[in-house]
């Protein structure tokens, strides 16, 4: 008769022994514990990790255990999936045998497998985006080919925000002209605007000075009369 307390409790101790940091025992009945599971460093030291927590059914290993993962970091839901399948699978392939360590090891491999397609997958998106500049700095020089419904739908844009322009334009030179006063509205609204020139010149401190000795000259110019003049016609003056 196979004692399973005795193999459960030999394994227990054999776990212990080889994770002595990520082992942890959560209760004795039924026995749970959990083992911490941490990939080796990939680029830029990353790593991705799972917690999985196993409990004893009565007669394993002859009975499967039960299995869980119960935390993870950088891993995501796809990943967990593959790692849930695999567990099953490998609890399948070892039944009757103690397996627990064969569980953690297989979840191992696939967590630095992980890792490695981490890095593979980054590396693929660094060429996608190297591969989409290149071709947009293509597109810039080479410029996008002309085409006659290319170019006819271009033209329509063209035209029709010419258009809209020339709208903008002529509504504001009709607004402009109805706001632009006349001469003699302005002066109906300000009536200060005749002496406006001669109070800007007072305020600036400029006094206008007259030489008055230029007029006093003019009594000495010699100014003929029209009735001396001996071409003086009055009667075509009328006439005209």
């Amino acid at each position: 008769m196979t004692d399973y307390s005795e193999e459960q409790r030999n394994e227990l101790e054999a776990l212990e022994s080889i994770y002595p940091d990520s082992f942890t025992v959560l209760s004795e009945k039924p026995t749970t514990f959990t083992i911490t599971v941490t990939s080796e460093a990939g680029e830029n030291d990353e790593t991705v990790q799972t917690t999985l927590k196993f409990t004893y059914r009565e007669k394993y290993p002859d009975e499967t255990p039960l299995y869980e993962i119960v935390s993870q970091e950088n891993l995501d839901d796809n990943d967990v999936m593959d790692i849930i399948k695999l567990l099953e699978q490998q609890a399948e392939e070892n039944l009757g045998m103690v397996m627990i360590f064969t569980l953690v090891s297989a979840v191992q491999e696939k967590l630095n497998e992980i890792v490695d397609q981490i890095k593979t997958r980054r590396e693929e998106e660094k060429k996608q985006k190297e591969r989409e500049a290149e071709e947009e700095e293509k597109q810039r020089f080479h410029g996008t080919p002309v085409t006659i419904e290319n170019f006819l739908n271009w033209k329509a844009k063209f035209d029709a925000e010419l258009l809209e322009i020339k709208r903008k334009k002529m509504k504001e030179e009709e607004q402009a002209g109805k706001n632009k006063l006349s001469g003699k509205q302005l002066f109906e609204l300000d009536h200060n605007l005749d002496t406006s020139d001669i109070q800007f010149l007072e305020e600036a401190g400029n006094n206008v000075e007259v030489d008055e000795s230029l007029f006093q000259e003019m009594d000495d110019l010699e100014l003929e009369d029209e009735e001396d003049d001996p071409d003086y016609n009055p009667v075509n003056l009328d006439s005209d």
